[in-house]
């Protein structure tokens, strides 16, 4: 039995695949409070990963169609989403651009996975699960040996 074909079985161990790979990444998320967690971390790479197994589907079952052209409409779509997560502070600090960027290259794991490109999947989402653990402790690092600081001016209405 071919997985990379739809059945049953590669339809199941599909979205399995995109819950493990989607909550590994949105666990990292979560640990660190931020509000797009495991649970929207899951459902973006399954809902990805869903996307992808029914244009699979109808392109296998009709034999017309683009088998990517609905993919393409979650990678512009997924940013509302990522857009809903970036918060420009009142010290104009940007907050959520990686929780964002999260949230947009999950979506691209469950596209692979979606499409039964599981080696791509695997190897990506166990990446994008590294970078978001190990660099944020040499960014972190290397932030705090900056020698770069931030001087914030306010001014009340009454100045002239």
């Amino acid at each position: 039995m071919e997985l990379r074909e739809i059945t049953y079985l590669a339809v199941a161990l599909r979205i399995f695949a995109a819950i493990i790979l989607g909550g590994l990444i949105g666990l990292e998320r979560g640990l660190k409070n931020r509000a797009a967690g495991l649970r929207t971390h899951m459902l973006v790479c399954v809902g990805a990963c869903l996307i992808m197994v029914t244009n699979q589907f109808i392109y296998q079952t009709t034999g017309t169609g683009d088998p990517v052209r609905m993919g393409a409409q979650v990678i512009s779509g997924i940013g509302f989403l990522g857009a809903g997560t970036i918060v420009v502070t009142q010290h104009t600090q940007i907050k959520g651009l990686t929780t964002a960027a999260g949230l947009w290259a999950c979506a691209a794991v469950g596209l692979a996975i979606g499409i039964g490109f599981y080696e791509a999947a695997l190897i990506s989402g166990v990446a994008v699960y590294v970078v978001l653990t190990l660099l944020h402790r040499w960014d972190d690092r290397m932030r705090m040996r900056g020698k770069i600081f931030d001087i914030y001016f306010e001014l009340s209405k009454g100045y002239p």
